[in-house]
């Protein structure tokens, strides 16, 4: 439940910063600029977010500004787009400009090995629950993931599914804080939308890593059962 407790940190660090560094100031002139490009004003977020990612700067910042620019639901969808766009294309980097470089360099290092085989064997879960417990950088994963065998499709299609939770947690819940300030009153929908979106992401979570458990499990018996017939 680390993520609500963080979205509840950050934005309180975003006021504090809004009225010390006048971001609240930056960010009205911000969305008034988005809003001025009409029907383009979505898809130069979208590009802007992609630029973010690939270059590796830090994404969160620019989600919650999503959330401030264009409320829950735009919000959330091009926040989807644009980071499952910018993750998709870091992985395209790393593996056609560093893959052979680094597989070289670790050829010779179990622990890359082990990683590497693992995610070969089991890319959907990995991709899945790193996405959804990130103990790295977002922008590490991506390129990170790159260096990797798991599989191109299986990597975006699960890194979309797995980040959306995040997204919503982060933009939903980024809206609610400023209705809640705008209007002086508790957006209580918004409010249960983060609640069971933290709810449903402790459950994949545990899901997703029984899964594996039991995958891995499954094959060292069949590996055992192997042994004992040679």
């Amino acid at each position: 439940m680390w993520r609500p407790v963080l979205l509840i940190c950050v934005v309180a660090v975003v006021i504090v910063l809004s009225y010390v560094f006048g971001i609240g100031e930056r960010l009205a002139a911000l969305r008034d600029w988005i809003h001025s490009l009409g029907a383009l004003g979505p898809i130069v977020f979208i590009l802007i977010y992609v630029g973010a990612t690939v270059a590796a700067l830090p994404g969160l910042a620019i989600t919650i500004a999503a959330g401030a620019i264009f409320g829950s639901v735009v919000g959330v969808i091009v926040v989807s787009i644009g980071s499952t766009i910018g993750a998709s294309l870091a992985f395209l980097i790393a593996r056609y400009f560093a893959r052979n470089a680094t597989e070289k360099w670790l050829s010779s290092r179990q622990t890359f090995k082990k990683i590497d085989n693992l995610s070969q064997k089991h890319g959907a879960i990995i991709v899945a629950i790193v996405r959804l417990v990130p103990l790295f950088p977002f922008n590490l994963v991506n390129y990170g993931f790159g260096l990797t065998n798991v599989r191109f499709w299986t990597y975006v299609l699960w890194s979309w599914l797995c980040m959306l939770p995040g997204t919503i947690l982060y933009v939903v819940g980024t809206d609610a804080v400023i209705q809640a300030i705008v209007g002086k009153k508790v957006p209580w929908t918004l409010v249960g939308i983060v609640i069971g979106t933290g709810i449903l992401l402790v459950v994949l979570v545990r899901f997703a890593r029984r899964r594996l458990h039991e995958e891995r499990k499954s094959e060292t018996n069949e590996d055992a059962r192997v042994r004992l017939r040679r």
